[in-house]
């Protein structure tokens, strides 16, 4: 939603058919007004496009709610932008860009001028400004340009841009006067990631969260004009958390591209090849996987056990350069940079097969599945969840032809068809592989990768692997979707179960300090 005058605008799908909620394609995105205290019929039409039905449409508003700002996009990389004023009851929008080759975001406005965060001309982003009069991008004018370091986010408070990089995976805070000038750095406690760190332009402080893998999510207050930032709330936990230490290291991929991965484990862990260790990773869709808390993981970590989270490339963590090397024709970097980690971790007497688990999710679960397939020796324990499994048919479910600017359509063309066939998780596996133990989570209201990828994957591994020696076994969550929203009694009951089944078959105790 985004608010302005006395209602909001928001995005909606035309109502589906009886029985097509969970599968039917997610089409022809409308953008709406709605008055606050009318019904829902009397919602006023702002925008619509019937002959592009797969350009999904979203209305955000500056903070002054002068200005709508009219995002379009075909894929889940690739913005197209306009922009008209509140007071025009017409809405007609303006092209800023009207193309959807690179990905913006407008960040605010002083009156007629405009900041935009954008990657065009900018595979790591810069911040340019524009007047409203002359928004097209030769007009532009750098205010922070591209450097060798992913520039995350911008707000504009209190007279200052408030902007966060991202520097081997770990976040850092600064505050540039509008000129583009660095006045301060705000200092982080460790090696991790910060949230956040935005509002509106008349604040004169603003929050942030700041977490780590032995960093329990922790909220701090910036004081924009004194510059001081204070403890704010911190999550009560009953742990020590001085006993556990985390780094990160870099190894050498297939093609000797060096990949970043981040090590957690109780201090003076000793390396002797035997301690239990879950090695994730995500590897797609310009997303970064950065470092982050989780109370569930502790319960490896406490019984001596390592974590570790390898930021292979399709996603984001070093620019769109780092994502274009992992998508479309160049996915097969993605299973090696993860391959490659886990022959590290095994090469440098952290763990050895019998004791390493493997895990990924979404996305993820499509590399988990994938692996098992290239190199089912790989590990003990593997654990794919909500995965897009069968390849070929992605494109015909809910939203899952937006992904076609990631993986490439199967249709399009008989090579990429080829190609991507090499792969899927679904027709790629083995007749009696001996696989590792294997547990498919799923839900049975997922819309966003509907469950049939993880039905199909699980009934064709259980079929042509009847005689392998590690259960095959999938997990399917009832009255629950891709994640998101899910309540925690569900979240503990789904966590038990995969912990479970991780130190059962990794032969391991529980400990508890």
């Amino acid at each position: 939603m985004a608010w302005s005058g006395d209602g909001f605008y928001y995005s909606r799908y035309p109502a589906t058919e009886d029985g097509g909620e969970l599968d039917e394609a997610n089409e022809n995105s409308e953008v709406y007004y709605h008055n606050l205290g009318t019904e829902q019929q009397e919602d006023r039409l702002i925008y619509s496009d019937a002959n592009n039905p797969q350009i999904s449409n979203n209305i955000s508003t500056t903070d002054d709610e002068n200005y709508a700002v009219l995002y379009r996009w075909k894929g889940t990389s690739g913005t197209a932008l306009y922009i008209a004023p509140v007071s025009d009851s017409t809405h007609n929008f303006n092209p800023i860009i009207d193309n959807y080759e690179y990905d913006h975001d407008i960040i605010g406005n002083i009156d007629k001028t405009f900041y935009i965060h954008t990657n065009y001309n900018a595979k790591n982003w810069r911040l340019v400004k524009f007047e409203y009069d002359k928004p097209q991008p030769e007009n532009w004018i750098d205010v922070i340009p591209e450097s060798e370091h992913p520039l995350n986010s911008v707000s504009i408070v209190n007279g200052k841009l408030l902007v966060k990089y991202s520097i081997d995976v770990s976040s850092r805070l600064y505050v540039y006067n509008l000129e583009g000038k660095v006045e301060t750095e705000v200092e982080l406690p460790t090696m991790g990631t910060a949230y956040g760190f935005g509002g509106k332009k008349e604040d004169h402080e603003v929050f942030y969260t700041f977490t780590s893998f032995a960093y329990p999510t922790t909220v701090f207050r910036y004081d924009i004009i004194n510059n001081i930032s204070t403890l704010y709330r911190k999550s009560e936990i009953d742990i020590d958390f001085s006993k556990y230490v985390t780094k990160q290291i870099f190894y050498k991929s297939k093609d000797e591209t060096s990949i970043p991965m981040f090590i957690t484990h109780k201090k003076g862990l000793v390396y002797d090849g035997t301690a239990p260790t879950l090695l994730y990773a995500y590897g797609g869709f310009n997303i970064s996987i950065n470092p982050h808390f989780s109370i569930s993981r502790m319960l490896l970590i406490e019984s001596g056990g390592i974590y570790a989270t390898a930021n292979i490339r399709g996603g984001g963590e070093y620019g769109e350069i780092w994502h274009e090397a992992g998508m479309l024709k160049n996915k097969q970097n993605v299973f090696d940079d993860f391959i490659a980690a886990a022959d590290y971790l095994i090469s440098e007497n952290y763990t050895n097969r019998q004791k390493l688990a493997i895990q990924g999710g979404s996305n993820g679960g499509l590399l988990i599945g994938a692996v098992i397939n290239q190199r089912p020796d790989i590990c003990a324990v593997a654990l794919p969840a909500v995965g897009v499994m069968d390849m070929l048919r992605y494109p015909k479910f809910t939203i899952g032809w937006a992904w076609a600017t990631e993986y490439g359509d199967p249709e399009e063309s008989e090579d990429l068809f080829h190609y991507i066939y090499a792969y899927s998780p679904l027709h790629n596996i083995r007749k009696d592989g001996n696989y590792p133990a294997v547990l498919i989570t799923t839900a049975d209201h997922d819309d966003r990768v509907v469950p049939a990828h993880s039905f199909k994957y699980a009934a064709t591994l259980q079929e042509k692997n009847k005689e392998n020696k590690n259960p095959l076994l999938i997990r399917i969550e009832t009255d629950a979707g891709h994640g998101a929203g899910m309540p925690t009694t569900k979240r503990i009951q789904k966590a038990t179960d995969i912990w479970a089944f991780m130190f059962h078959n990794l032969n391991v105790e529980y400990q508890s300090d």
